[in-house]
């Protein structure tokens, strides 16, 4: 889309284009666009009406009712933050007193679109002509204009002294292909000017990729790790006064939150990223952290928590005496542990009828489907197989998962 189709949607005949697309999207794209130019819609419109209509459909599961009345592009989809991870980001901005923040890359506007919600005046600035003219957009469809505006324009150039706070999100993709940029200097805005913002701006959070190098974090600043619902989603780099501890995970619970009609839950843990847990025997239960604290390196504070230890010290798998509840790791009772044998597997699975496993694994080579393959399954049981390392052997532990 340019900026020529995006004008052309917000016409009344390009709103009536998106109010029929959004009619028939969901099925078959060819039978959705013979039906809009039966109904007269000029090809050129309904091609972009369809388009808006199957990214808004998409989004739902990100941003929830709003996004049936957002503009979207897929690059922007893909990059923009959950909106429960966004709103507890505002939240937390707003509780350390940002009353201006500038979103520096503000994108479709989703963090900004938060931090106006929560009653933060946001200044948004960003590069691309046509995701500028799509966040004002959303501003405006959110009723949020007078609190939420965007410039097009250089992020660097920005006078960061009339904002209290700056939340940045630089693009790691590469324009016009979508690669990803593993090179935190290729990142636009640039990685040193991203990190030089926390000495020029008293709150300053960066969104980073969960991936990011431990040791590309500034000294004094809180790295927090995010997962939404078991999958690790984002990572967040708290400076200046908003730092309050060296490591964060933060597990957010969607689902539980949208099955009873309310906010997602929050579970933090935190640490000092560099403890280290005790190492001995598997024991009756085996617990799998979330990858949020796994990332934060948060796995010897959880093995506290739970009286657990490692059985390798370099593999994040807990085990304990006690089945505790704990919403930072999955848990399993281990039936059996065994050295690895292909052959001694597949018979011990066929004496016990097993014909479905769950395989999990952490420090193996093996292919979890080629296993299945290889383990000529048959039965009517079901069980989990764990394949890792015990004081370095290759190990396998069959189990069977407990209730949450």
């Amino acid at each position: 889309m340019d900026l020529e189709q995006f004008g052309a949607l917000r016409t009344p005949e390009g709103s009536a284009a998106l109010d029929a697309a959004a009619r028939v999207a969901g099925g078959d794209p060819l039978t959705a666009a013979a039906a809009l130019r039966s109904a007269g819609v000029p090809a050129g419109l309904a091609a972009a009406a369809l388009t808006q209509a199957e990214l808004r459909r998409r989004a739902v599961g990100k941003f929830g009712p709003a996004a049936r009345g957002m503009f979207l592009t897929r690059a922007g989809l893909e990059q923009a933050t959950r909106g429960v991870v966004a709103r507890r980001r505002a939240e937390r901005l707003r509780a350390a007193g940002v009353a201006t923040l500038a979103d520096l890359g503000c994108g479709l506007g989703a963090d900004a679109l938060a931090a106006a919600r929560a009653g933060i005046r946001v200044y948004g600035v960003e590069a691309d002509p046509l995701t500028a003219a799509m966040a004002a957009a959303n501003a405006e469809a959110a009723g949020l204009s007078d609190l939420f505006t965007v410039e097009c324009g250089d992020a660097t150039a920005f006078d960061v002294t009339r904002v209290d706070g700056v939340f940045c999100d630089p693009a790691r993709r590469k324009a016009g292909t979508g690669r990803r940029i593993f090179d935190p200097n290729a990142y636009s805005p640039p990685w040193d000017f991203v990190t030089g913002l926390a000495e020029r701006v008293p709150h300053t959070v960066v969104k980073v990729a969960p991936g990011l190098d431990h040791a590309l974090i500034p000294a004094g600043a809180e790295a927090e790790w995010v997962s939404v619902d078991g999958d690790l989603v984002e990572a967040a780099l708290w400076c200046g006064a908003l730092a309050q501890v060296p490591r964060r995970a933060t597990l957010l619970r969607e689902k539980e939150g949208a099955a009873t009609g309310a906010e997602a839950r929050a579970f933090p843990l935190t640490g000092s990223g560099d403890a280290e847990a005790p190492v001995g025997r598997p024991r009756r239960f085996l617990y799998d952290p979330d990858p949020a604290v796994v990332r934060a390196h948060l796995v010897a504070e959880l093995a506290g928590d739970l009286d657990a230890t490692l059985a390798d010290p370099s593999i994040a798998y807990l085990y304990g005496d006690e089945a505790r509840p704990a919403p930072f790791a999955r848990c399993l009772e281990i039936t059996d542990v065994l050295p690895f044998s292909l052959k001694r597997l597949r018979a011990l699975l066929r004496e016990r009828r097993v014909g479905r496993v769950e395989i999990l694994k952490r420090g193996s080579a093996l292919e979890p489907e080629k296993l299945r393959r290889d383990l000529k399954l048959a039965g009517d049981e079901a069980a989990s197989l764990v394949l890792t390392r015990v004081a370095g052997a290759p190990t396998v532990l069959i189990c069977r998962p407990l209730p949450a």
